[in-house]
């Protein structure tokens, strides 16, 4: 099955890299629009159209974005004849990996603290939790390309 597969490798690996620009836009985006629904007034319009676009940035662009990322990242692991198991890059990677997806269901968890009425945190939180993403992506990056150790 792997050799069959190998002719669509770099269908695979473009569409893997969609994915992950896709799933990345919203980890950038969606605590950026926690950073002003902290100013809406609880029950207010504002507040409803926040829940509103956190849900829908949630559920139609970044779930399927990072169930995409993962298939394909592993279909591409499972058929790469490239990757070096021994090379200590790839646990790099697959650890900021497992970073953006506790990163991911963390900020489910703080939108549901927004739609009950109950976040706590500041707006200051969100823009320093608006980091993470951005520093796990430059490391992936230099991880894939550089493949530094």
């Amino acid at each position: 099955m792997q050799q069959a597969l190998l002719p669509f490798y770099p269908w695979i690996k473009a569409l893997h890299v969609i994915g992950i620009i896709a799933w990345m836009a919203g980890l950038l985006y969606l605590p950026r629009l926690f950073v002003y629904h902290c100013e809406a007034t609880i029950g207010s319009r504002e507040d409803q159209r926040f829940q509103l676009m956190e849900r829908r940035l949630l559920r139609l662009i970044m779930n399927p974005a990072m169930i995409a990322t993962y298939l394909l990242g592993s279909t591409l692991l499972w058929i790469s004849p490239m990757v070096d198991w021994h090379a200590g890059w790839i646990y790099v990677k697959l650890a900021l990996v497992a970073v953006l997806t506790w990163f991911h269901h963390a900020m489910g968890l703080w939108r549901k603290d927004f739609v009950a009425g109950r976040n706590q945190r500041p707006a200051r939180f969100f823009r320093l939790m608006n980091e993470v993403p951005t520093l796990a992506m430059i490391v992936i990056v230099i991880m894939v390309v550089v493949k530094p150790f």
